[in-house]
């Protein structure tokens, strides 16, 4: 399987860009209605306020731009036709379920501009869509930890840190416990933390909340002209974030029933990077839980989609595609298929 990301940020920018990027990931660029957007990779470094909507539908223009832009990846790393999964929180799940299936129907138009990576116009390619299919994104990760190379079998715990929403759930070998699932806000509650206490002491510019993200990831931004250390508000963000949204409702969600059920919690999601977050959780559960963040916790999601392609299409791996279109990054997984030049290694 393979996996290429992007960042899920939007520019409309009509302005010539040529040769400004190695490769179609890093220049994605689509034409919708007759304007130009740059997407990702070349919205962070050629747009002036690259973002997108939290948790937007595909009712929005920013959601389908995202799709267009993974569907054609997908499409350029050899899956044709395409059988296609992707998911949604489980909060906004029932509601867009159905509006993505229709927007995408059977087949797709992508207008792209090649000359953003050393091309020379624009291009249109026709993408086939064998079947789609959309699950909850929790689901998405469980999928990923119980058929991909982790194979893990029994009950246990999966948290979902994602950077929109926080959702986890007891896993069992039948499917999940509904009871258990719960859904609050994701790591951008603790971004915006830190934004406010940043913002007393320094003045922040323009940035938009996907710009500063950035340096909430690496732990340093450059403020007046000066590198400044920002991890020590980053673990009073996260540490504010877990005792005010997720312990409470863990607490008021899992009963001792449950831990009686597994000792195993499994942490994917971005969220899952920050080892600060992960130490709360350590702190509160040590003595009851074994506690694992997976491998690839950022990409999962579309890993597991993916393997849910793969079981539609009756095995054949040659048309299967995951698609997360998550709230800080978009990530597009393939099967049996050889990444071609125009994509990022």
């Amino acid at each position: 399987m393979r996996t290429v990301m992007f960042p899920s940020v939007v520019e409309s920018h009509n302005s010539e860009l040529r040769s400004v990027s190695h490769d179609l990931l890093r220049g994605l660029k689509i034409y919708e209605n007759g304007s130009g957007y740059i997407i990702g990779h070349l919205a962070m470094t050629e747009g002036v306020a690259p973002q997108r909507l939290i948790n937007s539908s595909p009712l929005d223009l920013d959601y389908r731009l995202l799709l267009k832009s993974g569907l054609l990846l997908a499409a350029t790393m050899g899956a044709s036709p395409i059988t296609l999964t992707l998911g949604f929180p489980q909060s906004t799940f029932h509601v867009n379920r159905q509006h993505v299936a229709e927007f995408i129907g059977n087949a797709q138009k992508v207008n792209y501009d090649t000359c953003t990576y050393g091309g020379g116009e624009r291009e249109m390619m026709n993408i086939e869509i064998a079947a789609v299919d959309v699950v909850p994104e929790i689901i998405g990760h469980i999928m990923g930890v119980r058929l991909g190379e982790m194979r893990q079998r029994g009950n246990f715990f999966m948290i979902s840190l994602g950077y929109g929403t926080f959702e986890a759930c007891l896993s069992n070998e039948e499917g999940v416990v509904q009871r258990t699932m719960v859904s609050a806000p994701g790591i951008r509650y603790a971004v915006e933390l830190a934004m406010q206490e940043l913002s007393e002491a320094y003045y922040l510019g323009m940035r938009t909340e996907h710009q500063f993200d950035l340096a909430f990831q690496d732990g340093t931004i450059t403020l007046n002209r000066q590198r400044v250390d920002i991890r020590e508000t980053r673990k009073r963000a996260l540490k504010r974030y877990y005792q005010n949204v997720i312990s409470p409702l863990i607490r008021n969600k899992w009963t001792d029933n449950d831990f009686a059920k597994t000792n195993k919690l499994m942490f994917a999601g971005g969220g899952a990077m920050y080892e600060d977050l992960v130490d709360c959780f350590r702190k509160e559960f040590a003595d009851i839980l074994d506690m694992q963040v997976v491998d690839n916790p950022v990409t999962l999601a579309s890993q597991g989609y993916c393997l849910r392609s793969k079981h539609l299409s009756n095995g054949d791996g040659s048309t299967a595609v995951g698609l997360d279109i998550g709230n800080a990054n978009t990530a597009v997984s393939v099967i049996g298929a050889n990444l071609l030049e125009t994509v990022a290694n």
